[in-house]
């Protein structure tokens, strides 16, 4: 759920009036703009206001008050939510200049620049973390940085840490899954992605990795994990491609006529794709 800055405000003076209903009159008045004041709306803006309204309201926020580090940090965190990285970037490097960034302020900076593009910029942001700061997402980034550096050796090793750092490790398996993908690492990516998938049976791109991991050992069939009708008619599509891709035609054919079978509603994409191998088609 997202909420518009007027709801948010309306929550937030909730919250406060449920605080101070003995108050009366100009009392109440100031309880309620002190409890506002102290958290409650700038926490409801970083968490579920909608990111762009949350942009504007840190924005305006800190041109009122330029001092104030806190304000910066939500208008970098929001820009974050947005998926405006490069913007966000800007203001995180304020923040570092200002001499009064913490190790998760670093840590933010790190992971918008990774989302940015800028590998080099993220590591130098990681490097300057001290090295008793050992939390999963500091792992889950130095992991990410390793593994665009092909430095695999430091990649496992990270990614290994992170995970065991964790209670939900479902997206991290993941990305170490697909980093063994990219190895050619085929049976290791297909182990990495069952584990992530045991933490989390809705995370189709593990799913989706998993076939693609298999298909890679011309492992045709789909493997036994929880998915819907739509998610089935996906993954043997996947799957025909990756055969068909690996020359094994015929199996690619009818895996994509399962797929057309198995999707609830028309799947064009399949459609599409059995129509080009079929001969004589009129393009």
């Amino acid at each position: 759920m997202r909420l518009s800055v007027k709801a948010a405000f309306l929550l937030a003076g909730a919250l406060a009036m449920s605080g101070c209903a003995a108050n009366n009159g100009n009392e109440t008045e100031r309880s309620i703009i002190g409890v506002v004041d102290e958290s409650n709306l700038n926490e409801i803006m970083l968490t579920v206001a909608d990111p762009n309204e949350s942009v504007e309201y840190f924005r305006e926020a800190s041109l009122k008050d330029p001092t104030r580090v806190d304000l910066k940090r939500g208008l970098a965190q929001s820009l974050a939510r947005a998926k405006r990285s490069e913007e966000a970037n800007v203001v995180y490097k304020i923040i570092i200049d200002s001499g009064e960034a913490t190790n998760n302020d670093r840590m933010d900076y790190a992971e918008s620049l990774i989302r940015a593009g800028d590998w080099k910029a993220a590591e130098a942001q990681l490097n300057a973390i001290p090295p008793t700061i050992e939390t999963f997402k500091r792992y889950r980034l130095e992991a990410m940085v390793a593994d665009a550096q092909q430095n695999w050796t430091k990649a496992d090793s990270f990614y290994e840490t992170a995970v065991g750092l964790t209670t939900q490790p479902a997206n991290v398996l993941n990305n170490w899954g697909y980093s063994k993908l990219t190895r050619k690492k085929y049976s290791e990516a297909e182990k990495l992605f069952l584990r992530a998938i045991t933490y989390d049976k809705d995370l189709f791109t593990a799913k989706n990795n998993l076939v693609l991991a298999r298909g890679s050992q011309r492992k045709y069939a789909l493997p036994v994990i929880p998915m819907t009708e739509v998610e089935r008619a996906e993954l043997l599509y996947t799957l025909a491609l990756t055969a068909i891709k690996q020359g094994d035609t015929d199996i690619g054919r009818g895996l994509l006529e399962s797929a057309i079978d198995a999707h609830p509603r028309h799947f064009k994409e399949a459609v599409r794709s059995l129509e080009a191998l079929q001969p004589n088609v009129v393009q």
